[in-house]
């Protein structure tokens, strides 16, 4: 990692208005690259600290997505709140809102109403379905766009069962998708001075991490589910679970010396993955019962040995003491007041990435914020008494 002030967005100020995990994520991401980032919350807080697993103030899905960033607690529904957030909009170069289509406008805190005084101002809008159309006011969650995007269907079962995929995938792509839209109108602000208003829809952001299978299901008339080679599948082992693979004759016929099957190489039912496929229930047999034989250490070496496609399957502690993840440094240690040391995973990309931060408390830098930003300390006390703004106390 590069000292902080060599970072890309080393200087660049964010304010950050959105709830949740998708515009939260996208200005993670770009406090991980260098920028000061200031999280603004309603007094009660983020809805996001409390989803999930909490403990405090704190979830996992607030500490994961606001790490690092200052925090500010405002009114908003207050006149003084709507005019704070206004002149700390002004002065940010970055403003990232998740809000449904019209809320913002209706705060004085649309695009339109700060570019004509900002002309470079580069804002990101979030929204479940973009901001018209017959469905631009409809509620939108991660289980909502899984569902409506076609991700369900494309993690259904082998009994052609819709399943929701285990994490918040919709919320996640679409935060990446704004972090690298904003990163393209930072880079134009750049090049011509101007700035821009980056539009990111979950439902398109799901619907494009999907391209490959909307073309697969406009090619074939109807997109085939599950694996796209034999044998390919999860197998038991005498103490565990692996899963193994081959994608094409040579890989077969590697696996095939692994497993002391070398009639196999030859039979004119499994000559090409085409016939693999069609005779894939009997390799699963086959080679379900061979494996539970023998422990996962031996067939990871036997596997290795020949050079198969395989991996055991890999519990979450068991992915935290992975070598090559010990090796990589992925997991940071990150010291949040009130738990102790938490195993944190940034974004895989050096060497443009900051050490973590904790995530703040509701309103922990509330006063310190305001007063960078040029208010007079005696307006700034003012606005704490009538509640307009919230200081927290300290660290838990």
């Amino acid at each position: 990692m590069v000292s902080d002030l060599l970072l890309p967005y080393a200087g660049l100020r964010i304010l950050d208005i959105s709830q949740g995990i998708a515009g939260p994520y996208c200005a993670q991401i770009l406090w991980q690259q260098g920028a000061d980032v200031i999280k603004v919350e309603p007094p009660n807080g983020d809805w996001g600290r409390f989803v999930g697993v909490v403990r405090g103030q704190h979830s996992a899905l607030s500490i994961q997505f606001n790490a690092g960033k200052r925090g500010l607690a405002i009114d908003a529904k207050s006149d003084a709140g709507k005019q704070l957030l206004r002149s700390l909009a002004l002065q940010a170069d970055i403003v990232v809102q998740n809000f449904r289509p019209g809320v913002v406008e209706r705060m004085g805190l649309g695009y339109a109403e700060l570019a004509a005084q900002k002309p470079d101002l580069v804002y990101v809008s979030i929204s479940g379905y973009g901001p018209d159309g017959p469905y631009a006011d409809a509620p939108a969650s991660d289980s909502v766009m899984q569902a409506d995007s076609g991700l369900m269907t494309t993690n259904q079962d082998e009994n052609a069962r819709p399943r929701r995929i285990g994490m918040l995938m919709a919320d996640v792509a679409t935060g990446l998708y704004a972090a690298q839209a904003a990163s393209a109108a930072l880079y134009r602000r750049l090049a011509s001075r101007v700035g821009s208003h980056v539009e990111v829809s979950l439902f398109e952001a799901c619907a494009s991490f999907q391209g490959i299978n909307f073309l697969e299901h406009a090619i074939a008339g109807k997109r085939p589910f599950g694996a796209v080679s034999a044998p390919n599948g999860v197998f038991p082992t005498a103490d565990g679970q692996i899963t193994v693979l081959a994608l094409n004759n040579d890989q077969f016929r590697r696996m095939c010396q692994a497993l002391n099957r070398s009639e196999w190489v030859d039979d004119p039912r499994f000559a090409g993955n085409a016939t693999r496929m069609q005779n894939c229930d009997f390799l699963h047999s086959a080679i379900n019962e061979q494996l539970k034989l023998q422990s996962t250490e031996f067939w990871l070496s036997r596997f290795s040995e020949h050079d198969v496609l395989h991996a055991p399957v890999r519990d979450y502690d068991a992915v935290m003491s992975h070598p090559q993840a010990v090796h990589l440094k992925m997991f940071e240690s990150l010291t949040q007041p009130g738990l102790g040391s938490l195993p944190y995973l940034g974004i895989p990309a050096k060497p443009f990435r900051r050490s973590v931060h904790a995530a703040p408390l509701i309103g922990e830098h509330s006063v310190d914020v305001l007063l960078e930003s040029g208010i007079d300390p005696a307006q700034v006390q003012q606005l704490v008494g009538a509640g307009v703004v919230c200081q927290a106390a300290g660290p838990e």
